[in-house]
């Protein structure tokens, strides 16, 4: 399997010479113990994939020779957003890598009433640094062409107002027991934000306060999923009923 790395910056044109960054250099030469000659691939996120070889600089400093693009999309045909309930912080790791590997474009963190993790909002920006790392990490592993963005964290109630307003058309689903089962809707045309509650699930208030501000219940069946698998299980079972390939 050809190693994959994630370049923001880099010049689109065969022949370019292209660095890596100091992490992936380091993965490149250190960890996959990759050598000078040995084929690579790289993507920036806007797109696409470019072939190319790889040329050690010396140190922990190496560049990508691209030789070929190639324009493939490993995209679901719609754009879905995740918003996850914190969770601990390896498990909160494992719920943003599997959102990302089975198609996300965009993650929210989110704090709600039974959140369980103190002083997210104050240690936001750097728990969002890390958070997209583990982002990149996925897309260069899975073969996704982007990189899905991982947010800052946000207040439950404050993000999902803004997100009906700044996008009416969207399908809006709530994962919640006794919600409508996803295999009975009808495949959205246009983008879905799946919201996944806390371990200890949605308070009556925020379930009322979903039905006041018309997102749909969804069921995932009869049993009941930890809240960094319920994402994963969706975004399977939306791949498997209308990913198009």
């Amino acid at each position: 399997m050809v190693a994959r790395f994630f370049v923001p910056d880099l010049v689109p044109e065969a022949g370019a010479q292209v660095p890596l960054p100091p992490a992936a250099a380091h993965h490149a030469l250190r960890v996959l113990r990759l050598r000078a000659g040995e084929p690579v691939v790289v993507f920036d996120g806007r797109g696409g994939e470019w072939r190319g070889v790889l040329e050690v600089a010396g140190g922990d400093a190496a560049r990508v020779r691209l030789e070929t693009f190639d324009p493939v999309s490993r995209e679901l045909p719609f754009a879905v957003t995740v918003g996850q309930a914190l969770l601990p912080a390896e498990r909160m790791d494992w719920a943003i890598q599997k959102a990302v590997e089975l198609g996300a474009a965009r993650i929210v963190p989110l704090l709600t009433a039974r959140t369980q993790t103190g002083g997210a909002l104050e240690r936001g920006a750097r728990k969002q640094a890390h958070w997209q790392q583990v982002a990149v990490a996925a897309a260069q592993q899975c073969g996704r062409t982007a990189v899905p963005e991982v947010t800052l964290p946000r207040r439950w109630r404050d993000w999902i107002e803004e997100a009906r307003g700044a996008r009416p058309e969207a399908c809006l689903w709530l994962l919640a027991p006794g919600g409508v089962a996803l295999s009975r809707l009808p495949a959205p045309e246009r983008s879905v934000t799946v919201i996944v509650g806390p371990e200890g699930g949605w308070s009556e208030g925020e379930l009322d306060e979903a039905g006041r501000l018309g997102i749909e219940r969804i069921g995932l069946g009869p049993r009941v999923l930890r809240s960094e698998t319920a994402a994963a299980a969706a975004l399977a079972m939306m791949q498997a009923l209308w990913g198009g390939r």
